[in-house]
């Protein structure tokens, strides 16, 4: 096998209580990876990642595989993407055959399309990177960023740049929160995402939503709802 997508789904979640199966604009919230994943043609397979029943079950339902049961030690609060991600691409070339190329797909991620892992997957393939994952830009200047102080007042982060002009400042990104593709080599050796050997695809802010707090959970299904209507009038 060449690619697999491997969606990261624990039971745990705590501020919103079963986020990745809750429903979000009429499907689980992970079927809306799960079909982009599947629609995007990049995979040999779809694995969920989780250490639930119930997720397993809805998983499988919109055509995902479960091959396998997440370890406790991976599936707390405090587990990282790289590891759950290694330990998935043991499995898989101890189980089943050798991989070349992981795709780490959130659940929460309702609005990652199958253009932009197929573009995720092209510039891979193009660059040699050891990532490339989805990024999208900061909405205001972080050099003009304040933070709240312990009086209640106001500092600047870069008080050099109180009179910089927001024109004159550079643009800054940040992680979308959707996918990173990556080669199986730079998972398994853990390399951060974050390094010089990565590759940006760059998603316009209106498609790209944390989704942490039940703000952002309301917020996302404006946002999702909005951009379907708009599709629908330019078809």
């Amino acid at each position: 096998m060449k690619n697999i997508a491997v969606i990261p789904a624990r039971g745990g979640s705590k501020r919103i209580p079963r986020k990745n199966i809750k429903p979000f604009c009429g499907k689980p919230m992970i079927a809306w990876s799960i079909e982009a994943a599947i629609q995007s043609g990049c995979f040999d397979q779809v694995i969920v990642s989780t250490d639930d029943v119930e997720i397993a079950a809805v998983a499988k339902e919109y055509g995902a595989v479960v091959p396998f049961v997440r370890p406790a030690e991976l599936a707390n609060d405090y587990a990282g993407t790289i590891p759950v991600i290694q330990h998935a691409a043991q499995w898989i070339q101890e189980q089943w055959e050798s991989v070349a190329n992981i795709c780490c797909l959130y659940a929460t991620a309702p609005f990652v399309s199958s253009d932009d892992l197929r573009a995720g997957q092209q510039e891979l393939r193009d660059t040699g990177a050891d990532y490339v994952f989805a990024v999208t830009s900061y909405a205001f200047p972080i050099q003009r960023a304040i933070r709240l102080t312990h009086t209640g007042q106001i500092e600047m982060f870069y008080p050099e740049h109180y009179q910089t002009r927001s024109q004159d400042l550079e643009e800054a990104f940040h992680d979308a929160g959707q996918f990173y593709w990556g080669t199986v080599e730079a998972w398994c050796a853990g390399r951060p995402v974050f390094g010089q050997n990565t590759v940006p695809v760059v998603l316009p802010r209106y498609r790209v939503q944390d989704i942490d707090t039940p703000e952002d959970w309301d917020r996302a299904e404006w946002m999702f709802k909005a951009l379907v209507e708009q599709q629908g009038k330019q078809q």
